[in-house]
C-alpha cells in the first residue's frame, strides 16, 4: 500500500517560534514573548525554564529584547518569501503555519484585526499557493496576547472563548478561501503541564493557587471554542477540515508489575482524555470520576454539552518525539521528554536533551489512535533537536537526523500498510527555530541552518544541509527512496 497518492508531505513551525518582527505591523506581546532564554538552567529542567510570575512578566515587559528570543524568531517575517521557496525546493505539498493572535489583535478584546497583520498573512498564503504548497493552519499555537493572560488569567475565564472567536472569525473571513485544513489548539493536552504558554494562566492569579483546577476549566473553555470555531467553519468553508492536535505521549509499563501497568494505563487514559472530548463530543466518565475524586470541579453551563457535541473534529492530528515508561517504583531513574518527565527505557537511545527516540513508538501511536477514533490522521510534528556543526566549507553533515527520520518514516508506511489512514505528514521543524522548551536556538530541528546563536547573534544566512536532499528525494519518490540502497 504505501504512501498514497497526494500524500501531504512537509514541515511545521509555529508563529512564535520563527516570525519574529515583534516591533512591526503594531504586534502586540503575547505569552510567547515572555519566554526568558536560561542559559544557567539545564536544558533537562522544563519546570524551572517555563515558570512564570507576575513579577517575571513585569521583567519581560520591561526588559531587553536579547533576553527573549522569540520575540526575534529566525526573522520569518521578513524571511518568508526565501524561506517558502527553499520549502517548495524540497518539493512540499504542504507546510504546517500559525497565525498569531496577537498580530492581528494585539491586545486581544479589539473589535478588528489589525490590517497590517491581515496584509503580511495573506502575502505569506500568496506565496505558498504561488508554489502549490497546501497550507495547514493552527489558530492556537502559543500565543495568546499577554493582555488576556493578564486581565482575566487566560483561559480560566469564559470571556475568552468570544474573544477567540472574533480572532477565528477574522482567520476565515480573510484567510479561508487558501486554507482546507484547520487545526484548533497546538497540543491542548499541554495546558496541564505549562498551563502559561498553553493557557494564559498565572499561577498566582488561581485561586488559593489551584493552578490544576484553573488548567483543567481552562481546557473545559478550549474544548468550547473549538467546538464554536468547528461549527462556523461550516457555515463559512463548507469543504474545509477541522482537526484537534495532541502531544502523543505513548507510555509504556517499564515493567510487567500490574502497579506498573496500572499506572501506565492512567496516564495513557489521561493523554487520550483531551482528543477524546474532540472526537466523541463528551467527557469520558472514567475522566470525570477522576477529576471528582481529585477535588476538580469544572464549571459548565446547560448548553455545553450539546454544543461539544456539535462541534466535533474531522481529523486527528498529533505531535510525536518520544515514549516513555512509567513505574511505581521510585527508585527508577526518570528523563525528560516533550515537556514531561518519565521512567528511563533502556532499549532506547536519547538525544542530547534527553529524549527518548523511539521510532515504533510512532506506530503503536498512528494504531492505537486510529482503532480509537476511526479518523483520518495527521503526524504535524515529529523531529530530533541536535547540535549541528557547519565545516569550513559550509557544509553540514548532519546523517544522525537523516537515520531519525527515516527510522519513522519507515515505521509510519507499516502502519500505513496495516490500514491506518494517514493524511500526511509535517516534520518539526523544516528550519531551525527558537525551541520552545528552553528558548535555545543551538537545539536545532531544520533541514535547513539558519546561522544565529542563542544570543541572537549571526548573519541569519539560511544554509541546506545533507538531510536537506535526502527529504527532497523521499517527498519526490513518495516514500520510495526510504528502500533504495544508499
Amino acid at each position: 500500500m504505501a504512501f498514497q497518492n497526494g500524500f501531504l508531505w512537509g514541515g511545521a513551525i509555529a508563529a512564535n517560534q520563527v516570525e519574529g518582527g515583534l516591533h512591526e505591523g503594531g504586534k502586540g506581546l503575547s505569552v510567547a514573548d515572555v519566554a526568558k532564554y536560561k542559559p544557567l538552567v539545564d536544558v533537562k529542567d522544563y519546570r524551572a525554564h517555563n515558570a512564570i510570575s507576575l513579577e517575571q512578566i513585569e521583567e519581560a515587559i520591561h526588559g531587553e529584547d536579547e533576553w527573549y528570543p522569540k520575540r526575534r524568531g529566525i526573522d520569518f517575517y521578513h524571511h518568508y518569501k526565501e524561506d517558502i521557496a527553499l520549502f517548495a525546493e524540497m518539493g512540499f505539498k504542504a507546510l504546517r503555519i500559525s497565525i498569531a493572535w496577537s498580530r492581528l489583535f494585539p491586545r486581544g478584546e479589539e473589535e478588528l484585526p489589525c490590517q497590517e497583520g491581515v496584509k503580511y498573512y495573506l502575502s505569506v498564503f500568496e506565496e505558498l499557493k504561488k508554489y502549490g504548497i497546501e497550507p495547514i493552519v493552527t489558530l492556537s499555537h502559543y500565543e495568546m496576547p499577554l493582555d488576556l493572560a493578564l486581565k482575566y488569567n487566560g483561559w480560566t475565564s469564559r470571556k475568552m472563548i468570544d474573544y477567540f472567536l472574533n480572532f477565528v472569525f477574522s482567520c476565515f473571513s480573510n484567510f479561508g478561501e487558501y486554507v482546507k485544513y484547520w487545526l484548533n489548539f497546538n497540543e491542548i493536552d499541554s495546558i496541564i503541564r505549562h498551563p502559561f504558554t498553553s493557557g494564559g494562566i498565572i499561577p498566582e492569579l488561581c485561586e488559593n493557587g489551584n493552578v490544576r483546577q484553573c488548567a483543567y476549566q481552562a481546557a473545559h473553555h478550549q474544548f468550547l471554542a473549538s467546538a464554536y470555531a468547528k461549527m462556523l467553519m461550516e457555515k463559512l468553508f463548507p469543504d474545509a477540515k477541522m482537526g484537534c492536535m495532541l502531544t502523543k505521549l505513548t507510555t509504556y509499563p517499564r515493567t510487567c508489575a500490574p502497579e506498573d501497568v496500572a499506572a501506565t494505563q492512567q496516564m495513557n487514559l489521561e493523554n487520550l482524555f483531551y482528543s477524546d472530548v474532540m472526537v466523541f463530543g463528551e467527557y469520558p466518565k472514567l475522566m470525570l470520576q477522576r477529576l471528582k475524586n481529585e477535588g476538580i470541579e469544572i464549571k459548565m453551563c446547560e448548553q455545553d454539552a450539546e454544543i461539544l457535541k456539535d462541534g466535533t473534529v474531522d481529523f486527528v492530528s498529533f505531535s510525536y518525539y518520544m515514549s516513555r515508561t512509567e513505574s511505581v517504583d521510585p527508585k527508577m531513574e526518570r528523563v525528560p521528554g516533550n515537556t514531561i518527565v518519565g521512567v528511563k527505557n533502556p532499549y532506547l537511545e536519547s538525544s542530547a536533551w534527553g529524549w527518548q527516540i523511539d521510532p515504533v513508538g510512532l506506530r503503536i501511536s498512528l494504531i492505537e489512535l486510529y482503532d480509537r477514533y476511526h479518523l483520518p490522521l495527521m503526524v504535524v510534528e515529529n523531529g530530533m533537536g541536535a547540535k549541528d556543526v557547519v565545516e569550513e566549507n559550509g557544509h553540514i553533515n548532519d546523517r544522525y537526523r537523516i537515520d531519525y527520520f527515516k527510522e519513522h518514516f519507515l515505521e509510519m508506511e507499516k502502519a500505513i500498510d496495516m490500514g491506518v489512514e494517514i493524511l500526511g505528514y509535517t516534520s518539526w521543524a523544516p528550519i531551525d527555530l527558537i525551541s520552545a522548551s528552553t528558548n535555545q536556538m543551538s537545539k536545532r530541528y531544520g533541514f535547513i541552518y539558519v546561522d544565529q546563536d542563542d544570543e541572537g547573534n549571526g548573519t541569519l544566512k539560511r544554509l541546506k544541509k545533507d538531510s536537506f536532499y535526502w527529504y527532497r528525494d523521499v517527498i519526490k519518490s513518495n516514500g520510495k527512496s526510504l528502500h533504495e540502497q544508499e
